[in-house]
């Protein structure tokens, strides 16, 4: 027989929505929003290959930058550091300071204490406004693990995270040949197209062999000499 779930902690966001911490058993947990399933402890391959495709090529080098944003249960950060070499820096932007206490807390072993790590940095922010505000060529990768990814009915031009004017912040704040890696639920051909005409080369990869696939998108930020023979193509085909 399956041992219930046991909640423990919640908070109202700003949304006026009930958000959750559950346990059931040693190491099964859940993050809910309402009746919504966010997060399952037990269920987080995409989350982990995430973080290992978004620092991709950064084990050796001497100081990478990376951003995180979105906490959640910590795990795509523990596969960021587990990525990194420890002279790294990782800044992680989580906009409910409750879900960076369940990291510190009750998530802690889960995670071998990611959110903890001296590498990283917690700010407790909007990462739309962090990649914003961040300085240009900042960061050697930005990775979104965020509970809504882009989808179909995303603003293409305005939407804070995955529009077109944020993707251009995201490039910005990137160095050439810098990662942007963002998890959604499915693959969007229009999200892609976006990424593309920003100057990125772009792949979505969906882990995993069964079951329910999460689609991870890697996209790499090309030299300025790519970039700017895309946007010769794009005046000739005017």
């Amino acid at each position: 027989m399956a041992l219930p779930w046991k909640v423990l902690d919640q908070f109202t966001t700003d949304d006026n929505e009930i958000m959750e911490l559950r346990q059931r058993g040693k190491d099964d947990f859940l993050i809910t929003i309402g009746s919504q399933i966010l997060m399952n402890s037990k269920a987080q391959r995409s989350e982990m290959a995430l973080g290992k495709v978004g620092c991709q090529g950064l084990k050796s080098h001497p100081c990478p930058k990376v951003m995180v944003g979105g906490l959640g249960m910590g795990i795509t950060l523990r596969a960021v550091l587990d990525a990194l070499p420890e002279t790294a820096e990782v800044l992680t932007a989580e906009l409910n300071p409750k879900v960076y206490d369940w990291c510190c807390d009750q998530l802690s072993e889960l995670t071998a204490g990611a959110a903890t790590d001296n590498r990283v940095t917690v700010e407790i922010a909007d990462v739309a406004e962090t990649i914003k505000q961040a300085q240009s060529s900042s960061f050697d990768s930005i990775i979104l693990d965020l509970y809504r990814g882009p989808h179909p009915q995303t603003d293409a031009l305005n939407d804070p995270l995955y529009g077109s004017r944020a993707i251009e912040f995201a490039h910005k704040a990137l160095k050439t040949g810098g990662t942007f890696a963002v998890w959604g639920e499915n693959p969007d051909s229009a999200f892609e197209n976006r990424l593309t005409a920003c100057g990125f080369n772009v792949r979505c990869e969906r882990p995993g062999k069964g079951g329910y696939r999460h689609a991870v998108w890697v996209a790499t930020k090309k030299s300025i000499k790519h970039k700017t023979n895309y946007k010769q193509k794009q005046r000739k085909g005017k």
